[in-house]
């Protein structure tokens, strides 16, 4: 989506991209701005998780919004109208495969919604054998990786032997994701939110097929604030992190885009916002693509002579 090292953002572009859409709140002050930036080669890629702005809408017609709005990637949400399941056939999964081979979008992989916590034994090797299932559905289709999560620490429950737990499922998982050629991403999710647990818990998920999939919390900025909490897992990135709706002013993306660039992280990010799907779906993912595109520009440094 972004142009090469030698080509320039128009920001006046993007705001009459924002401007015709008319599905964006205010437009912030740094966007007013016609200075150019200069882009590199390495780019964050923007997509789209099917939750809630694709979970009515089935697969032809989720690839085609996402190819026409400009996004690259889509993470299959489970449960959702595109009916991507563990359930379908090997001719099936060739299907869908084919569907975003021949696309221009890319199967990001599967968001599951399999939890870990569970102190149940039953319950716990239930969730790690969907997580398989969900591995070998994104494997077959051309996916990359399985969304999982924490979820929360049980009532009356020690809260490192819930760390534990997670964390000794996660390495499992991570050493079967990897045969597979897959992540294991997991989502900054639940009680379990607060970076320094989710640090915790991948200390002991030691592989390198695990990794966070950064979630945009309201407690990221708890504590220490962003730029400390990003630290604690900044080399444990997924490929994978999810954003809400990127004309939101209640989360600093200036500053996590700049964090990520500073990381050199190279990978998907996710649209989850957390409202109603738009009537007006490619309207507004074409505009969430150009906030997405000012954003990466803002976080560049300028070329110097």
């Amino acid at each position: 989506m972004l142009p090469r090292e030698d080509q320039f953002l128009d920001r006046r572009t993007v705001l009459q991209s924002i401007a015709a859409a008319g599905v964006l709140t205010a437009v912030p002050d740094w966007l007013l701005s016609d200075e150019p930036a200069v882009l590199p080669a390495a780019r964050f890629r923007f997509g789209l998780v099917t939750y809630l702005w694709g979970q009515d809408l089935p697969l032809p017609r989720l690839i085609d919004s996402c190819h026409s709005s400009g996004l690259e990637g889509i993470e299959l949400r489970t449960t959702h109208a595109h009916k991507v399941e563990p359930a379908l056939t090997p001719g099936q999964r060739i299907e869908v495969k084919q569907r975003f081979d021949d696309s221009s979008v890319t199967c990001v992989g599967i968001g599951s919604n399999e939890k870990l916590h569970h102190e149940n034994p039953a319950q716990l090797k239930a969730a790690m054998d969907a997580t398989r299932a969900f591995l070998k559905l994104s494997a077959d289709i051309g996916g990359s990786g399985v969304k999982v999560k924490p979820d929360h620490c049980p009532q009356g429950e020690e809260r490192e032997r819930t760390i534990e737990r997670i964390g000794k499922s996660l390495q499992q998982l991570g050493k079967e994701a990897a045969d597979m050629g897959q992540e294991i991403r997991l989502e900054v999710h639940g009680s379990c939110a607060p970076l320094p647990l989710i640090e915790r818990i991948l200390e002991i998920a030691d592989h390198p097929s695990v990794g966070a999939c950064w979630n945009c919390n309201d407690s990221d900025l708890s504590g220490d604030g962003i730029e400390k909490n990003f630290g604690r897992v900044r080399d444990r990135l997924a490929r994978t992190l999810h954003v809400r709706r990127l004309d939101e002013k209640r989360y600093p993306y200036d500053t996590l885009f700049g964090l990520l660039r500073a990381a050199k992280w190279d990978g998907w990010m996710l649209l989850e916002a957390h409202d109603r799907p738009p009537e007006a779906r490619v309207e507004a993912l074409r505009a969430q693509g150009a906030y997405f595109e000012a954003l990466a520009a803002k976080c560049v440094p300028r070329k110097t002579n």
